[in-house]
């Protein structure tokens, strides 16, 4: 719950986040009078900001405030860049707005955004306050989610969930579609997300492929894109950590890339501190396969060029857990950030290499 004073009164409402952000603890009330340096100096101190003007003036107050939020400097350190981001996320995440039952939300101009939130939320009982950026974030996803992802190596579309890695950088993908296979009787594929190196295996010939994630959200993104590319007989998608039972004549990982700590539900595709994705990996690898098995391996180097990762670390993992190289594809990426010139680890980003390493035990 959440609390503020309100004409004189002490008022009170649900609080609900899907990136499962803490509810504020200091809420003022904000309308179309308010201005964006005052918005932004509140937001910054701390303070909330629950909106009562109109919807599209508080889009545009977001954008505003947005403008006046500080960068990490150009040629930062992965930490200082972080640092910024997190700021940033902070202070736009308090622009608040409220809800009535059925995700109805009571301002005008308002969108009808109920499909959106009843994905995400699930059925709303009744009122409840949010973060208008997260609100923002849920409209982009589900557009996502019913036009799809354009996924060449398929033939068809992939369609993310809110909170689920969307497979937008393409790069990996056509690693898998184009590695040879060790066989193709059956396949597991560790972290699926949405499904879409899954449904790769499938569409190259492997008769059964078993994927796996913790995350429930993922659970049921990539049993509908199965359903949706017509894999559902052959890809099963299971809530497992990691290996399912038995064993597979290739085991394929896209483990998180980065090592440091996700800030949100949907960073935990992209960071873990400790590795423990990788090494768990490497280390069931020789309980899972079958012999003449292979482990796929698909990681980027970006962590290396970033300072928090060195080449030696990942080849003595290797030697830990007694696999051996017995190939490396790689490529580099596409993505449109390798240009942006404004971004402070473009030089990174730029010298990045995607990598799908074939292992044997």
């Amino acid at each position: 719950m959440i609390t503020w004073t309100e004409a004189g009164e002490e008022c009170s409402a649900a609080w609900r986040s899907a990136l499962e952000a803490p509810p504020p603890a200091r809420v003022v009330i904000a309308d179309d009078r308010m201005k964006a340096d005052t918005a932004y100096r509140l937001a910054r101190e701390g303070t909330a900001l629950l909106w009562r003007g109109d919807f599209q003036n508080a889009r545009q107050l977001l954008q505003a405030m947005g403008r006046r939020c500080e960068p990490a400097e150009p040629g930062a350190t992965f930490d200082r860049y972080r640092q910024a981001q997190g700021r940033r996320a902070r202070t736009l995440g308090l622009l608040l707005i409220p809800y009535d039952e059925g995700h109805v939300i009571p301002l005008t101009r308002a969108p009808d955004i109920r499909q959106a939130c009843e994905e995400v939320y699930g059925p709303a009982e009744g009122p409840y306050v949010g973060s208008l950026r997260e609100l923002l974030g849920l409209i982009g996803a589900h557009e996502w989610r019913k036009k799809g992802v354009e996924i060449p190596a398929l033939g068809a579309r992939i369609h993310p969930h809110y909170g689920v890695f969307s497979p937008i950088r393409g790069e990996y993908i056509d690693l898998v579609a184009q590695a040879p296979l060790p066989g193709k009787r059956l396949a597991f594929d560790l972290g699926t997300g949405t499904g879409v190196l899954a449904a790769v295996l499938a569409r190259r010939g492997v008769e059964r492929v078993v994927a796996t994630d913790l995350d429930r959200r993922a659970v049921v993104c990539a049993r509908d894109n199965m359903t949706r590319l017509g894999l559902a007989d052959r890809v099963e998608v299971v809530a497992a950590d990691l290996f399912p039972p038995g064993r597979a004549s290739l085991v394929v990982c896209n483990p998180p890339w980065l090592p440091a700590e996700p800030s949100s539900p949907l960073d935990r595709a992209v960071y873990d501190p400790g590795g423990c994705m990788l090494r768990g990996f490497l280390d069931g690898l020789a309980e899972h396969l079958e012999p003449g098995g292979e482990g796929w391996l698909v990681l980027s180097d970006l962590a290396e060029h970033l300072g928090l990762r060195s080449r030696a670390d990942l080849m003595a993992a290797f030697d830990g857990a007694g696999v051996r190289v017995m190939d490396r594809l790689y490529t580099r990426p596409r993505h449109r950030r390798v240009s942006d010139g404004t971004d402070p680890l473009r030089a990174a980003r730029a010298a990045e290499v995607t990598s799908l390493w074939r292992l044997a035990c």
